[in-house]
């Protein structure tokens, strides 16, 4: 069972109300993205991305949307509870009816597209594709992406062709690719990218590693979490 309540640096995400806890997932987004001045986080959940962003960049304005009602609920106790209140608001809100202009859009969308869609209806809904599509995603995000503005996300690599097709269909150019492995021996299983409405020079590419060994946590891992982990 995942515990209710998640201690950072500089602040703790309670998730007793949230279908989606605190996981590498978002923890590597969060430490991974680059910023911007008026930030907004997709499906914000604890809102721990969100809390995240606020930290690292001290002089943005972040937003964070979710449609499921317990999360948004969640997500604002944890952020009234944190240092960044004053700069971060949670939104119940559709992205694809969402207005407004972003210079900076960070997303840990819903995933395992077409498969099981699992009974539980509040983790379904955070966990698949059911209710917001990639397709749908990129779209609402060109609408609210400034011109050069940047749009961060994390997701499993096996779904990294369709990504890259809705991305060209809806005119986005490829900034920044980052595969990430658990352990030296195991194939990456996550995708850290960056994706602009304008074209780059060149692209940042990288292979990022977790653990050195079980349970022993890599430099790369070490150094992109030092400012949230206690340990």
């Amino acid at each position: 069972m995942a515990n209710s309540y998640f201690s950072f640096k500089q602040f703790s995400i309670s998730q007793d109300k949230c279908a989606m806890k605190v996981g590498t997932d978002g923890t590597l987004l969060g430490a991974w993205a680059q910023g911007g001045k008026n930030i907004l986080d997709i499906g914000t959940g604890t809102g721990l991305i969100a809390l995240m962003m606020a930290q690292r960049f001290p002089d943005a304005h972040v937003t964070g949307i979710d449609i499921d009602p317990s999360a948004v609920e969640q997500a604002s106790e944890n952020v009234q509870n944190s240092p960044f209140a004053n700069r971060i608001t949670i939104l119940e809100a559709d992205v694809c009816q969402h207005q407004g202009q972003y210079d900076c859009i960070v997303s840990n969308p819903p995933f395992f597209e077409q498969s099981l869609v699992c009974p539980d209806s509040q983790r379904s809904l955070a966990r698949h594709d059911t209710s917001l599509s990639y397709t749908s995603l990129f779209k609402a995000v060109k609408s609210l992406l400034t011109e050069q503005g940047i749009f961060s996300l994390v997701v499993p690599i096996d779904y990294r062709n369709r990504i890259f097709e809705e991305a060209a269909l809806n005119g986005f150019f490829m900034h920044r690719e980052w595969s990430v492995q658990t352990t030296p021996r195991k194939s990456p299983k996550r995708l850290l990218l960056t994706f602009a409405l304008h074209s780059t020079e060149s692209i940042d590419t990288g292979v990022g590693l977790l653990e050195d060994a079980p349970g022993l946590r890599s430099s790369w891992y070490s150094k992109l979490t030092s400012p949230f982990y206690l340990h």
